[in-house]
């Protein structure tokens, strides 16, 4: 594999958008950040044109070679300028079983640490995402505590979120 970690560029979102099979899929990856399934790539573009702006958030695209398989966003969370959050990770389900969730995600984080000077990194992840979890873990990532949990309604029932985080 020759994995790339590139600024993510608006022609990425014919392939991302066909990587959400399913709105179930969708909403782990997203929540309610969307408004409706399926997502196009124009409404992908129209959300990137409307909250990255490439210095408090970036959005990056995974390439292996000439082809995309990844995609993940990076945005400052708070006032604490030295933490990045990790959001919108995907990848090319087609190519399971390649490790590229774990390259993407390790791929960003090192880019928050030593490109952005970070200090801290964290995300937040459906517990019903399991996968998604143990990949986070095979990086480092641990459980935080936090005073109240982040829910979000989905697909009618209520989605908790896990809080993790790397230093």
């Amino acid at each position: 594999m020759n994995l790339i970690l590139r600024p993510y560029q608006p022609t990425d979102a014919n392939i991302i958008t066909t990587w959400l099979k399913s709105e179930y899929l969708m909403r782990q990856w997203c929540a309610d950040r969307y408004e409706h399934y399926p997502i196009t790539p124009e409404d992908m573009n129209a959300y990137y044109n409307r909250f990255i702006d490439g210095q408090n958030s970036l959005a990056l695209t995974l390439v292996d070679g000439k082809e995309i398989v990844g995609y993940i966003t990076l945005r400052i969370p708070a006032v604490d300028t030295t933490e990045r959050r990790l959001g919108f990770v995907i990848v090319d389900d087609s190519k399971r079983g390649r490790r590229l969730g774990k390259s993407l995600v390790s791929m960003a984080v090192d880019y928050a640490f030593r490109k952005l000077e970070a200090t801290k990194v964290s995300l937040g992840v459906f517990e019903n995402n399991s996968a998604a979890i143990r990949c986070y873990e095979s990086v480092g990532f641990r459980r935080v505590v936090k005073q109240e949990t982040e829910s979000y309604e989905c697909l009618g029932e209520t989605w908790n979120c896990i809080e993790m985080e790397l230093l």
